[in-house]
Parts: C-alpha cells; sequence; structure tokens
C-alpha cells in the first residue's frame, strides 16, 4: 500500500512539478552527446560473441535453478534482532534452559488421564525434554518417603517445637554468646588444616568480636536482619514434617486452573530437547525437529515453534501469489504498451533471470530469507521492467550500440541513485532490516548486469526506425 501511494505520487511529481522546473529553469541543451562513446568497445564484443553472452546467462540461470531447493527461509523471528543488545542476550540465555525457553508446545488432551498418557508418549521423544501435566506436580513413591518424613518429624520435634522455650536473650546475654562463638571459631581456625576453612573461621570470630564490642542497638539491628529469616526457614521446617498425601485434588485451586479446565479438558506442555552441542531452542533445526515430532504424535499441538513456521509458510506463499501476481500485471501493461509477445518477453527475461541469480547468490553467500529481506523480490519486478523496456522501447526504434547511448547513462544513474538507497539499510544494526538491504542490493546489480550485457545481447540488432531518444543524443542514436 506504501509502495503503490509513494509511486502514484512519484508520478503526479513527474508529469506536474518536473516539467514546469525544466519550463522555470530552462537548462542549456547539451553541447555534445550524453551517451557512453567508451561503450563502443563493449557494443562491439557483444555484437560478435552474442551467442555466447546468451549461452553464458543460461547456464547461470540453469545453477541457479538447481540451488533453489538449498534456499533457505529463516522463520525465526528472534533472528530479526541485534543479539548484542542486554535483552536478547538475555532471551537467548533462557532458550538454552528447557525449565524457561519461550520455546514451547501446548496440546489439549479431553481429560487428565488422557493427558498424563498423551504426555508419557511425548516424553519418548528424543526431541523433548519434558511433557508436564497437573500430575505431574504430584510427587511419585509417597507412601515411602512420607515415611521417612514421619521419622523426621520424630526425630527433630522435640528441637523445632520445644515444650518449654527459653525466655528472649537480654542484650547482656547476647554479647556472652557472641565473645563465647568468638572463642571456639578461634580455637577452630588455630586447629584447622585447609586453609580456606582457616581464613572463613578466623574471619566469623573478628566479625562476631566486633560486633561483641559494638553497641547494643547495632546488635539489635543485625538480630533484626538475621532472626526473622531463621524463624522463616524454621517455620517452613516445621510445615514440611507435617506433610500428607498429594493428589492431584489436594492441589491449590490456582494451579489446578491452570492446567485444568472446568469440562475438564488437560493441559500438555511440551518444552524442547536442548542437548549440549545439539543446539537450543533458538536453533532452526531444533525447533523444526522439535514441532515436526510433536505433531507427529499430536496434529493439534500448537505453540511458538508451530506458529513460527506456519507464519514463514504464510508469508512465503502470499509473496509467491504476489509475485505472480505482479508478473501478470507486469506483463498485461507491457502487452498494452508494445503489443508485441516477442518483446513482452525481451522486457520479462531478464527480469526473471536477475530473479533466479539473486535466489542462487543468497544460497552461495549463506544469506536466508526472512520476513523482513523477502519484500525485496516484489520489488524486483518493478526496477528491472523500469529498466528493460526502456531499451526494448530504443530497440524497436532502431537504435543500435545501446549502451553508448544516454539511455544507458540514465540507467546506470538510477541504478546508483537506488542503490545508494538500498545501500543504506545495510548498516542498520538491525539484522533484518540490513538482510533487506543486502538482497535489494544483490538483485539492483544483477537486475543493471541484464540490463546492461544480457538485454542488448538479447535484443541483437535493432532495425531502422525512426529516431526516439533527441537531440543530443550519440551520433548513432541519430542514425538511427
Amino acid at each position: 500500500m506504501i509502495a503503490g501511494l509513494g509511486m502514484a505520487v512519484a508520478l503526479a511529481l513527474n508529469i506536474t512539478l518536473l516539467p514546469a522546473l525544466l519550463v522555470l529553469l530552462r537548462p542549456p541543451v547539451p553541447m555534445r552527446a550524453v551517451g557512453w562513446a567508451g561503450a563502443a568497445p563493449v557494443d562491439l564484443w557483444l555484437a560478435r560473441h552474442r551467442h555466447a553472452v546468451l549461452a553464458g546467462f543460461v547456464l547461470a540461470m540453469a545453477g541457479s535453478i538447481a540451488l533453489l531447493p538449498r534456499v533457505q527461509f529463516d522463520f525465526n523471528p528472534m533472528h530479526l534482532r541485534d543479539p548484542a543488545t542486554p535483552a536478547m542476550r538475555a532471551l537467548a540465555s533462557l532458550t538454552q534452559d528447557p525449565e524457561r525457553t519461550p520455546a514451547t508446545i501446548a496440546v489439549l488432551a479431553p481429560n487428565l488421564a488422557a493427558a498424563d498418557a498423551l504426555a508419557a508418549r511425548l516424553a519418548r521423544l528424543p526431541q523433548v525434554a519434558h511433557a508436564i501435566t497437573l500430575s505431574s506436580f504430584v510427587p511419585a513413591e509417597q507412601p515411602a518417603k512420607l515415611a521417612v518424613i514421619s521419622d523426621a518429624a520424630l526425630l527433630l520435634d522435640a528441637s523445632i517445637n520445644p515444650f518449654d522455650p527459653a525466655p528472649p536473650a537480654d542484650d547482656a546475654a547476647t554479647r556472652a554468646a557472641l565473645l563465647k562463638a568468638a572463642g571456639s571459631l578461634r580455637v577452630l581456625a588455630a586447629d584447622a588444616r585447609d586453609a580456606a576453612l582457616r581464613a572463613a573461621a578466623s574471619h566469623l570470630a573478628t566479625s562476631f568480636a566486633h560486633l561483641a564490642a559494638a553497641s547494643p542497638a547495632r546488635r539489635a539491628t543485625v538480630a533484626g536482619v538475621l532472626v526473622p529469616p531463621l524463624t522463616t526457614t524454621l517455620n517452613t521446617l516445621r510445615a514440611a514434617l507435617q506433610a500428607a498425601p498429594v493428589t492431584p485434588a489436594t492441589l491449590p485451586a490456582a494451579l489446578r486452573a491452570d492446567w485444568l479446565a472446568a469440562d475438564g479438558t488437560a493441559l500438555v506442555w511440551v518444552t524442547p530437547a536442548t542437548k549440549s552441542g545439539a543446539g537450543n531452542s533458538a536453533d532452526n533445526a531444533t525447533l523444526r525437529g522439535f514441532a515436526a515430532a510433536v505433531l507427529a504424535v499430536a496434529p493439534h499441538a500448537t505453540g511458538l515453534p508451530i506458529a513460527t513456521q506456519a507464519a514463514a509458510s504464510t508469508v512465503a506463499g502470499a509473496f509467491v501469489r504476489a509475485g505472480w501476481l505482479a508478473l501478470a500485471l507486469v506483463t498485461g501493461l507491457l502487452w498494452l504498451v508494445l503489443r508485441s509477445v516477442r518483446e513482452v518477453a525481451f522486457t520479462l527475461a531478464p527480469v526473471v533471470l536477475s530473479g533466479f541469480l539473486t535466489l542462487g547468490t543468497c544460497v552461495v553467500i549463506g544469506q536466508p530469507l526472512n520476513f523482513a529481506n523477502i519484500i525485496a523480490f516484489p520489488l524486483l519486478f518493478g526496477v528491472g521492467v523500469a529498466f528493460h523496456i526502456y531499451f526494448v522501447m530504443a530497440w524497436r526504434g532502431g537504435t543500435r550500440d545501446l549502451l553508448q547511448t544516454s539511455l544507458a547513462r540514465a540507467v546506470v544513474a538510477s541504478a546508483l541513485a537506488t542503490g545508494s538507497a538500498f545501500g543504506a539499510l545495510c548498516l542498520s544494526q538491525h539484522p533484518g532490516t540490513a538482510s533487506m538491504g543486502l538482497i535489494l542490493m544483490i538483485s539492483l546489480v544483477w537486475t543493471l548486469v541484464c540490463a546492461l550485457i544480457f538485454e542488448p545481447a538479447l535484443l541483437g540488432p535493432g532495425t531502422l526506425g525512426p529516431a526516439t531518444l533527441g537531440p543530443g543524443a550519440h551520433p548513432a542514436e541519430q542514425h538511427a
């Protein structure tokens, strides 16, 4: 939409503002030819080796077509961001942890029993780290564990639940206890053979001695820091020693609501295996294998690894359809202008060739397509046709030695201007934008090569006709 509106505005300015500026500014008429006389050897070489040049481009196109199966579409949106930023570094760290990775898959089962059975099947897959259901929060081997906890409660009950607790110590008793502990620690430091233990005991003894020598307010402050956490720990221990059998029905209601719907539908949460050296959940191969393995067992699964790949297929399919539609519309427009199937083919052949060469180059340099840079290919139609139709129109008017004309010079100037804008995208710190600029530059280079070498060789000698390029043209144009 933006590109279409921009072209409409550009067209309106070119047929209104530009002519008005030319009338007002009255640019001087060139006093010499504005073409490229220096390109005469190239024109001569193309004329003599026309068939060899065409054969070379045919072979290049065949090679590019052979590379098409190796074109990669990077469906991972994380790869469109700068991996050096703090947020992306943190996210990359999370993706390597199967307990915290966002690349998980969810599967719904009609009930908890079915979810448990499905989770057991999924957990056996080598691509799966964990398959979790509500039952995963129920401890296994509870009778044996409860027996051990009961024995521990019996042994520790007198210590953590005294019948006659001592009254809170006053400051004098606290100071005496600190000094006693400091003395014991010094004895330990003197007798310890391990250097680290000796240093730690000595340091702690010094700290206790300093605290004993401090003011009562200072000791009260330290007690306020240390005693409440100890109380919390003791309370946690008391609660743990009162453990009872756990079932899905006794789990907290909030937890049950996350994993079990009111109608009994149960959730299975699946995480990818991230073995050391075998990739992580930010790796496309890992995500692709993980999603394929889970979908083979549970075709109705969903989640980020599945959604991103489906989005990639949707986007790629949309651009393929847009490409065919653009080709059809451009072909129809060219037919209305040229009224010749042959000349329409002459105009479109370099466009198609440059498209295949661009894809082949992406494979050779290892540049995958992604959600950002795939936009370059529809633009290739517009830029390519805009260059090639000029040469076809000049050729049908009888112009020879196309590279020596002002037209070739104008095409190169236009390509340089367009390349400057596209090339600026390559400097972006955003990897997606930079890759879009790179592919736009590659496609522009191939488009220019096809326009300046393949197109003249394809057209061959022009037929004599009226001159069409106006005053100041190269003598070859005037002769035509």
